[in-house]
């Protein structure tokens, strides 16, 4: 019988309970609302009435992939599905595609045209089509006679740019000749991406060797890692700083010749004392790794990104006066009627 393939509605609660019933034949069994609730389209391919594949997108990611393989050659379900994926990608216009996946299943994606930027001993995180990573690096401002300059890496959601964030910079800058500043791209956050970079390049705009730019695909969010194909919450912060910091170790820094990644200290969130972790373990010899105390206010309490988010939620905006640089307050009060709409609407202020 010819097995067709259906785009399937998950707010169908028995399409959605045949779906994961599915997928946890699989051995996935992960269906938080924050793995599934990003899902923009999922697909199903069925023998008769019998699910027998599936495969679902968010935004470029793939995620959810799984197939029976009982009774037919091997790959040819698998195949059938990621060609339809990304083909109905290509319709929308979305030519660059990502999928993050159990380390075993990265040779079959390979097959297909995909290209493993980095894998841990059990995932594996790979893209096809463009812009790739290559794409990215070429478009990058380079330093003239980068092999001969000492050059610096920071990595930052900066959600928003603060005082802090802005210490990080200066020591980096005051202590090599040129420094990049990689802004995280998602739109998760309370400001998004354009708003975060425009804050950094307008707080270091006095900072003349540092060259503020965006993370692209590529600098791996906390908002983008799918985790529903590992086994736990710990386990998962592991793998995504560890596959993170390979693909800046392997792939950025060589092609930037940055030498010395700056990390600030991390005394409260333990996602990013983990991912501190990660880097000062995965990047050594080959990038260093300097750690730089957090900068406190004059009251002797650590600048957090978090707790302005949470005075905005407050609404006395005056209080965070002392953790920002003049233009991030300046945006702040200018668009504080908005920030507060987006709080409302539900947009998360925790996290970092």
């Amino acid at each position: 019988m010819y097995e067709s393939i259906e785009q399937l509605n998950l707010n169908d609660p028995r399409k959605r309970q045949q779906w994961e019933n599915f997928l946890k034949s699989l051995g996935i069994s992960n269906f938080s609302d924050k793995e599934i609730n990003g899902i923009d389209l999922t697909l199903g391919m069925y023998d008769g009435n019998e699910l027998v594949g599936t495969g679902s997108a968010a935004g470029n990611v793939l995620k959810f992939i799984g197939v029976c393989n009982k009774g037919v050659t091997q790959g040819a379900r698998f195949n059938r599905i990621i060609s339809e994926l990304t083909s109905r990608l290509y319709q929308n216009q979305i030519f660059h595609i990502l999928v993050f996946t159990k380390k075993k299943y990265s040779q079959s994606f390979q097959h297909l045209g995909f290209t493993e930027l980095a894998s841990t001993d059990s995932a594996a995180f790979l893209e096809t089509g463009s812009p790739n990573i290559t794409d990215y690096l070429d478009e990058l401002p380079k330093v003239v006679d980068q092999e001969h300059q000492s050059i610096a890496g920071i990595v930052m959601n900066a959600n928003p740019f603060t005082l802090g964030h802005r210490y990080l910079i200066e020591r980096a800058a005051s202590e090599n000749d040129w420094v990049y500043v990689f802004v995280v791209n998602t739109d998760a956050s309370l400001f998004s991406t354009d708003e975060r970079v425009a804050l950094v390049k307008q707080g270091t705009a006095d900072l003349k060797n540092v060259m503020v730019v965006s993370g692209g695909d590529y600098m791996v969010s906390y908002a983008t890692f799918p985790a529903y194909f590992l086994p736990d919450s710990v386990t998962n912060i592991a793998y995504q700083t560890t596959m993170d910091a390979r693909i800046f170790r392997d792939r950025i820094a060589p092609a930037l010749h940055i030498g010395t990644r700056y990390i600030g200290t991390e005394p409260y969130s333990n996602t990013t004392s983990q991912y501190n972790k990660a880097l000062l373990r995965e990047l050594p010899p080959k990038v260093k790794v300097r750690e730089i105390k957090r900068l406190k206010t004059a009251a002797g309490q650590y600048i957090t990104a978090t707790q302005v988010r949470k005075i905005i939620q407050e609404g006395d905006v005056t209080r965070i006066k002392e953790l920002l640089p003049k233009t991030t307050y300046q945006f702040i009060e200018d668009h504080l009627d908005m920030l507060e709409l987006r709080i409302k609407k539900g947009m998360n202020i925790d996290g970092n």
